[in-house]
Order: structure tokens, then C-alpha cells, then sequence
């Protein structure tokens, strides 16, 4: 493998600018959740330049390319919206300008994470240039929503599109490093009720805000003894909303709710969130609904979709075929050992390997501290070594 390594290697450096190339072209294009269907059309059209054998755009708007035919199914992924870009005051240079300078492709997006995208189109490139010719098939997938909600996007893959992979590679950043997991999350809201009164007779009501306040006191000890993982860390919970609701400003409140932002590590899941939860309330002797919001987007195709909030917790054994694929992969591309972690944040994962299981490694473009910050850029070294990855990657795993 190792000569095929060397030609992966060499053609991905002959394309390295064309790939930064492709990367700017995109970041130029602001691509909010919803709103990605110029970005999507600039991306179909790249792909077909690069020849792969199909491209096409699924009703929610997601862009898949695939290279190959035969039964056992990789996908490459990555999400193609971003973040809004914040204060414009904290910026160097225009977020949407996709300068490149330096050895950088410049602006938002170019790190989350539009560069995985750029990355794989140029792998497939290299595919299809060394005549790839496994029994296998490679979805390329350009997602849509993701920052949204995390997943919705491979819920549509797998339940509508009927696209079930045996193996995924995220390109999220990773700084390329590999990643084989990161906490899940999910939204909560709790919800009080109590009994209005006038303000001036408070003892005649029944007041939702003290209640609220009271199981508020109990999440912030929560907080502090929420499970712990060696290789995930720690769950975590904080109260991100608290809002109530009186007949007037002269009025005990009868409404008022909670909401939180709730981390989960391995072994937490929606079932042990809402027990501990409602044991606060028992313990209290606090009657009130706990929810789980359900979100539901509107694509830029005009489709609307929706998944509950709730995003699990995943992680892959380091000594899986898909890691250790990708450990070989590394070692042959680049003669030095990977370093293997996780994410700190939440990707399509959750649905991926949360929901349904598949295995999922992690390698990506440019370091994820910059993912969702001001002077967003990623190296064009990672873009050319990202896409030598996925290409070999390609070649070389066995499902």
C-alpha cells in the first residue's frame, strides 16, 4: 500500500490549490441553516467536474455524490451550513471574502465545515483518476441543517433516502487528528404552574416562579455530580432560559419554565436525564411537566422535517476495523502515529452511530477551536493531507 500511497500523496499535492480554490468559491456564499442552495449548486458542480458518477440532491436539499457501485457503502461526510458571523467588529478580515493568503483559505466556514467538503471532492477526484474499482460504494455527502440540529440530516439519508452506510467518515475538524466519539445532548424544558392572585395578597396564589427556583437551587447541585467518563468526561447541565408568565406585572405568577442544556456522557441517556430530573421534583414535592422539544425545520427546498431534540452520546473503540483502518492509513500517508480523541462539540454522529449504530471515524481539516469564531481559516497543508486520506481510506477499508 504503500506506493499507493505515494500516488494518493502526490496527487493530492498536485491539486492542493485547486482544492483551496474549490474551498473559497464556496465560503464566498453566506450558507445559513435552510438557506444552502446556492452553495449546493456550486458544490454539484464541482463534483461533476471531478467526475464522479453521480450527483444529485435529495428533497431535503442534501447533495450526494457516489463514486462506485458495489454493495457495501462508505460515506464521506460533511455539513455544508455555518454559523451567522457574529460581530463583524471581531473579524481581521471579511468572513465571506475566501482569501487565500499565507497558506490559508480565510473566512466562515472554511474550518466548519465547508473544508471537509472541499477535501473529499478533490479525493473523489484522485478515486476516480486511479481507476477506483472495489466492490464498494462511496456516498459523498454535502448535509444541510446540521448546525440546526445536529443528525436531522442523516435521519433523512437513512429513513428517506434509504441510504444506510456500513462505515462513515465524519470531516468534521479534527486538526487531523482521528476522533472516535463526543458527548450527545439534549434540550429540556420544565414547565410550573401555579395560581394568580393579586400582588398585593400573594398568600392567595399560588406563585410558579418559587417553584421553578427552587428545582433552579437542586440543577446546579445536579450539576456537580452528574456521571463521569475516562475517555468523554463529564455529563454537565445549566439552565440556559427562565421564563414566567402573570396576568400582570400587580400578579402572582401562575407559569414559568425552565430550560436546560443538558451534555450527556456514556451510560446518560434521555430515560436516566428525565428520572433524575423528575426525582428532584418528588424530592421537592414540586408537581411539573418535564418536555422534550421537537424540532422542525423548513430546508431550503421548502420540505419540512423534524426530529426530536434529543442527540445521544456515541463513542468507537479504538480497537475497531474503522479506527484501526484509519491509524494504517495515517502511518502509511503521513509515517507518524495519529493522535486519537474526540470532539469536544456534537456532530452528525448522533444520528450516525447514536441512533443507528454505524461505525464512525472521525478526520477533518483545521482545528476545531476556530469552529464558530472570528478569523475562521484552515491550512491548505490539511486540505491536500485531508483529501489524501479520504481517498486512501477509500482504497484501503475493508467492511
Amino acid at each position: 500500500m504503500k506506493d499507493l500511497a505515494k500516488q494518493i500523496s502526490s496527487l493530492a499535492q498536485k491539486y492542493a490549490m485547486e482544492t483551496a480554490e474549490n474551498l473559497s468559491e464556496i465560503v464566498k456564499i453566506k450558507s445559513l441553516s435552510g438557506q444552502e442552495e446556492q452553495v449546493q449548486k456550486v458544490l454539484k458542480r464541482q463534483m461533476e467536474e471531478a467526475g464522479f458518477d453521480e450527483v444529485f440532491i435529495d428533497p431535503l436539499g442534501n447533495l450526494i455524490g457516489r463514486i462506485g457501485y458495489g454493495p457495501k457503502i462508505l460515506a464521506i461526510d460533511a455539513h455544508i451550513d455555518t454559523v451567522d458571523l457574529g460581530n463583524l467588529g471581531n473579524w481581521d478580515f471579511d468572513p465571506l471574502s475566501g482569501v487565500i493568503k499565507d497558506g490559508f483559505v480565510h473566512g466562515r466556514g472554511s474550518v466548519d465545515q465547508e473544508g471537509g467538503a472541499a477535501s473529499f471532492i478533490t479525493a473523489g477526484k484522485i478515486m476516480k483518476e486511479l481507476g477506483f474499482d472495489r466492490d464498494m460504494t462511496v456516498y459523498f455527502t454535502c448535509t444541510v441543517m446540521e448546525e440546526d440540529s445536529d443528525g436531522l440530516c442523516w435521519k433523512y439519508i437513512i429513513e428517506e433516502d434509504k441510504i444506510r452506510p456500513d462505515a462513515v467518515i465524519i470531516t468534521e475538524p479534527t486538526n487531523l487528528n482521528i476522533y472516535r466519539g463526543h458527548r450527545g445532548r439534549m434540550e429540556l424544558m420544565i414547565v410550573f404552574h401555579g395560581v394568580s392572585a393579586h400582588g398585593s395578597a400573594p398568600e392567595r396564589g399560588d406563585n410558579a416562579i418559587y417553584k421553578a427556583s427552587r428545582v433552579a437551587l437542586e440543577i446546579e447541585k445536579l450539576n456537580g455530580r452528574l456521571k463521569y467518563d475516562p475517555f468523554l468526561g463529564k455529563g454537565s447541565v445549566t439552565i440556559s432560559e427562565f421564563k414566567s408568565g402573570a396576568p400582570s406585572l400587580c400578579s402572582v405568577a401562575d407559569y414559568a419554565y425552565l430550560y436546560l442544556d443538558r451534555r450527556l456522557t456514556w451510560g446518560e441517556t434521555k430515560e436516566t436525564v428525565v428520572a433524575e430530573l423528575q426525582e428532584i421534583l418528588d424530592r421537592l414535592g414540586i408537581e411539573a411537566e418535564i418536555k422534550i422539544p421537537y424540532y422542525k425545520g423548513k430546508a431550503w427546498t421548502g420540505l419540512e422535517y423534524g426530529m426530536e431534540k434529543y442527540y445521544p452520546t456515541w463513542k468507537i473503540d479504538e480497537s475497531h476495523n474503522v479506527i484501526q483502518t484509519g491509524r494504517k492509513v495515517f502511518v502509511d500517508l503521513f509515517d507518524k502515529e495519529p493522535v486519537i480523541d474526540k470532539w469536544t462539540f456534537s456532530t452528525n454522529g448522533v444520528v450516525i452511530n447514536g441512533m443507528y449504530d454505524i461505525p464512525i471515524i472521525g478526520f477533518g481539516p483545521g482545528n476545531e477551536v476556530l469552529a464558530h469564531a472570528p478569523n475562521e481559516k484552515v491550512p491548505i497543508d490539511h486540505l491536500l493531507m485531508a483529501a489524501a486520506f479520504y481517498a486512501m481510506y477509500a482504497f484501503s477499508v475493508n467492511l
